[in-house]
């Protein structure tokens, strides 16, 4: 006959009800005794009766809840984290677990079963970082003492930089956040993530991707905010070139490095007040969303098999920031509003555009990236005298102009060869020449406009 094992208050139950059936006791004394009712102990003395020990054994003993999950959920979590979801943060993991692979968990489970595992999450608590690290030191150096180990895990764990709480902003659009993150975003070559971020709602406003931090990149997110949102009130960002001109010596200029302070003109033309800061705790949120979108976004492009540039922005503008924005920022429509009226497209093109100096030469040319154009109006080439100063304007959508004594030319290029012979060769239809549109002067293009704001630039950085 199998041994029956009671629990304490079981044990209790069964010697107090044994005694009183044996002794032919007090029920009432049973009663106050086991704090029950008169009820109750007559159905324990007809349980005694009948089954004897083991009849005072919980009716759940050894059974399993009705709410317990099947081991193998367990194991699949596990598989597909370590094969499929590999760097997910364990919050993250559990929405594609619920939204693609159907398995509807609580995310106290998926932590219990991965950390089981010894899995340990991507965006862990330094606690259970450290918690972690011990575990293993302990494995490997059984003859350390506790006070030992505690020592060595602190040597090697880094400190982590503090962040200092700031106000936030009142309105929307007051204070945009601007920053760059270069990482291992897809494929198998770096790519800069240039990301915007309201701070007052934290919302996304735009991003883009592209080989290196660049104006390009830039003019990308600022192009989205404007046709988005509208003009807002003022950039924050670092002090890259791209924003704030770091050149001492005027005279050793050079085209790449003039290029650099376009950013900080065209804010200057939209009425956008640019700050710049070298502390990246000023602007803790747009670095706290780097790390963020490297959790989340890396894996998801991962995911769906995302390896080229264009379809990295596509997946970034269309899905990710929309899921992002809807998931962790707040409703911007219950903040007020500082966007000033967003202006047409015609503006936007030509307000995000890049103002380089050059000279004509010789030949009635300009060179510009390697390339020979020459100035046209109304379908006529207009020629200038030697080294006339210009100003060429590379327009967002990559169209030519160029400004020469205050008006607006046309660019042509300018071949080594013609395509296509006057004499021997018939001109197709659509190769002939095309009336292009000269938007009419206005003051971003005006040369002695950009070459004073170039001046002062270079004036307020020499004695910074």
């Amino acid at each position: 006959m199998r041994k029956v094992e009671l629990r304490m208050n079981e044990q209790k139950k069964y010697e107090v009800i044994k005694e009183l059936v044996d002794q032919k006791g007090n029920k009432n004394r049973a009663s106050k005794k086991l704090g029950i009712s008169r009820r109750q102990i007559d159905r324990l003395i007809v349980k005694y009766k009948e089954k004897g020990k083991s009849g005072f054994v919980h009716g759940n003993r050894g059974k399993c809840p009705t709410n317990t999950i099947d081991k193998s959920i367990s194991e699949d979590i596990i598989h597909l984290y370590r094969n499929k979801y590999q760097g997910f943060n364990f919050n993250h993991f559990k929405e594609y677990l619920e939204s693609d692979e159907g398995i509807k968990v609580s995310y106290r489970f998926v932590y219990k079963t991965l950390t089981e595992a010894e899995i340990l999450s991507p965006r862990a608590q330094r606690k259970t970082k450290k918690q972690y690290k011990k575990r293993q030191m302990k494995q490997m150096m059984k003859d350390k003492t506790e006070e030992e180990l505690d020592t060595i895990v602190n040597h090697e764990m880094a400190l982590e930089d503090s962040h200092p709480r700031q106000e936030k902003p009142k309105n929307f659009g007051e204070v945009i956040e601007m920053d760059g993150s270069t990482h291992l975003w897809f494929g198998d070559k770096k790519t800069c993530l240039h990301l915007s971020v309201d701070r007052a709602t934290n919302i996304i406003l735009g991003g883009y991707f592209d080989y290196q931090e660049t104006l390009n990149g830039y003019y990308h997110i600022f192009r989205q905010i404007l046709t988005n949102y509208g003009i807002p009130y003022s950039f924050l960002t670092d002090n890259r070139t791209v924003f704030n001109y770091m050149s001492l010596n005027p005279d050793k200029r050079v085209s790449e490095k003039d290029v650099l302070t376009q950013f900080g003109y065209a804010c200057k033309q939209l009425g956008v007040d640019l700050k710049t800061t070298s502390v990246s705790q000023a602007k803790g949120l747009i670095e706290r969303d780097n790390g963020t979108f490297q959790g989340r976004l890396v894996n998801e492009l991962r995911l769906n098999g995302i390896t080229t540039i264009e379809e990295a922005n596509k997946y970034l503008i269309e899905v990710f920031i929309p899921k992002f924005n809807k998931k962790f920022a707040m409703d911007y429509t219950k903040f007020p509003s500082v966007f000033e009226k967003a202006p047409d497209e015609e503006k936007i093109n030509y307000t995000l555009a890049i103002l380089t100096p050059r000279k004509i030469d010789n030949g009635n040319a300009i060179k510009f990236k390697n390339k020979y154009f020459q100035p046209y109006l109304n379908d006529q080439m207009i020629c200038f005298m030697p080294h006339t100063e210009c100003l060429v304007i590379e327009a967002f959508n990559k169209d030519l102009l160029v400004t020469i004594d205050e008006k607006v030319y046309e660019m042509r290029e300018l071949s080594r060869n013609e395509r296509f012979s006057k004499n021997f060769d018939e001109i197709p239809k659509e190769v002939g020449s095309r009336h292009k549109y000269i938007p009419p002067m206005s003051h971003p293009w005006k040369a002695k406009s950009f070459e004073s704001y170039m001046k002062k630039a270079h004036l307020t950085n020499k004695y910074a």
